[in-house]
């Protein structure tokens, strides 16, 4: 007799499961590599098309508004088209839309390309995750949590390697090009294997209103935040405007949406407490993570002269011991309240923050890294058990809505981190380099013997001078980079709290329970 829940499409099994699952992961891999892949690559790519690196971060900006306004959509799609079409048409136009941005010809070609790119790429993440949890049986499907938590987590480690490798060594046409293989193996596979896979069908209404609300509130805040820091935030009349429009978009949309028949994105679901307090978790969760991932090499690069490859490698140990222990955290939490896993997550998260509070100028390689071993220590039960809490309670058919708005959350929230981490960054520095002027003057005698010993060594006054402003200059850098690094620790133990908040979901309240056992 099958275990599957009344309605559902019969699950696969044996090596057809393997490679549709390796398949689907693909085309989650893909979409998060490109949002991180080409930010190392950004000053490369604006040189070569002739165009200053401000004009260049509309690369990211493109992609990022059109990602963030497709990602809510999946479940609409999904349940209006199928899933299986709706994702196999969303891999096969990504990869078209990779061959143009690769073959773009000036930066104006590219940026249209990018946002055909993010567009198409909406359903990618959250389909994959949809559409694995319905291939594996209900008592594996922790196995499928696994295989999309590991390419979710490991594409935006492996995004600034790739691109300051291809950078470094190769033409950055590159970057995209190399979506195309892997898009066209991915589509081709998922197709032949689950064409008769079916889901079930709705003729919904178009919501239109809702649509252009969305595109009015998300557009008007990527926008907002990837100019920010250049337009210096909430003096330039340009960031107040879009500040306004997005936020009384955004209103205006959470009421039409909640109260609207068919929306295209339902919000009703935040009305189960793990669905909600599972999807502010993972969204502030990300955002700790996602800011550190974007100061880090930032800081090696700028700082401590790194080159973008070197600067990506330190993140790799994270990566790698996030892909070696995920299987095995899968058959530990096994049976469990998935909130201990959870936990432990913040937990370890928060002591690799607390280990790169102590960073110094002069740290290595490997101490550079050790905190980063920690990170995948947290990442292999992070991304398992928050999204086993969040689609728990969750009906089948509703999966692909839930899903389409975590990962929606989540990529909203890893832009809104990005942008203030940085802010907070440069301030921060600002702050610490006045406190350490403040604290020296031309009568200390620590800094008038620092200025005769590197007089002795040949250097003039001004040349000495120079040198000790530039120490205190990286110091000041350091300083905010570990105030980070402590605000991430203590944010991650209160997020640990947050989680005991709902009731543990039972069994019975969920049709198609997702359990993280792996066989």
């Amino acid at each position: 007799m099958s275990s599957e829940p009344p309605g559902q499409p019969k699950a696969l099994s044996g090596g057809k499961l393997a490679v549709t699952s390796i398949a689907l992961a693909m085309g989650t891999f893909m979409q998060v590599l490109d949002i991180t892949i080409a930010n190392v690559s950004i000053p490369t790519i604006a040189g070569d098309l002739g165009a200053s690196a401000d004009q260049g971060t509309w690369i990211l900006t493109s992609f990022a508004i059109a990602s963030g306004i497709a990602l809510p959509l999946t479940g609409w799609l999904m349940g209006r088209y199928g899933a299986v079409k709706v994702f196999s048409i969303s891999i096969l136009l990504f990869t078209l839309a990779s061959l143009l941005c690769g073959l773009a010809w000036n930066l104006s070609g590219l940026v249209v390309f990018r946002v055909i790119q993010g567009a198409v790429s909406g359903p990618l993440v959250p389909g994959s995750q949809a559409l694995l949890l319905m291939i594996f049986p209900v008592h594996r499907r922790g196995t499928a949590l696994v295989i999309w938590s590991m390419t979710t987590l490991i594409a935006p480690i492996c995004g600034p390697i790739l691109g300051g490798l291809i950078s470094d060594n190769y033409h950055w046409s590159w970057i995209f090009l190399i979506n195309i293989p892997v898009g066209l193996l991915s589509v081709f596979i998922v197709w032949r294997n689950l064409r008769d896979f079916k889901t079930p069908i709705r003729k919904l209404p178009i919501d239109v209103i809702g649509l252009v609300l969305l595109i009015v509130w998300v557009g008007c805040l990527q926008i907002m935040l990837d100019t920010g820091k250049n337009d210096d935030w909430f003096s330039s009349s340009r960031i107040v405007v879009l500040a306004a429009v997005s936020a009384v978009g955004f209103a205006a949309w959470l009421v039409w949406e909640w109260t609207d028949k068919h929306p295209i994105v339902d919000l009703h679901l935040f009305r189960i407490s793990s669905f909600s307090v599972g999807t502010a978790a993972f969204c502030l969760g990300y955002m700790l993570f996602f800011s550190n991932l974007v100061i880090l090499p930032l800081w090696l690069q700028t700082q401590e002269n790194y080159t973008a490859t070197w600067a990506g490698l330190i993140a790799a140990p994270s990566g790698l011991v996030a892909l070696i222990l995920s299987p095995l955290a899968s058959r530990l939490m096994a049976g469990t309240d998935m909130r201990w896993g959870a936990s432990f997550a913040f937990l370890m998260f928060a002591i690799s923050f607390f280990m790169r509070a102590n960073y110094t100028t002069d740290a290595s390689f490997f101490d550079f890294a050790m905190p980063l071993l920690v990170q995948g220590v947290a990442l292999s039960t992070f991304m398992i058990s928050i999204v086993s809490i969040t689609v728990q309670g969750l009906p089948p058919e509703k999966i692909p809505s839930g899903s389409g708005i975590m990962n929606f959350a989540r990529i909203t929230g890893g832009g809104i981190a990005a942008s203030i981490a940085v802010t907070f960054w440069d301030r921060r520095e600002i702050l610490h380099q006045s406190r350490l002027a403040e604290a020296s003057s031309a009568y200390d005698p620590v800094l008038r013997h620092s200025m005769a010993v590197l007089q002795e060594l040949g250097l003039t006054e001004t040349q000495a001078l120079g040198v000790l402003v530039r120490e205190m200059v990286s110091q000041a850098y350091l300083l905010s980079t570990t105030d980070l690094a402590w605000f991430s620790g203590w944010a991650s133990l209160a997020l640990m709290v947050m989680l005991w908040i709902p009731r543990k979901p039972q069994v019975e309240d969920a049709p198609a329970p997702v359990m993280a056992a792996a066989d």
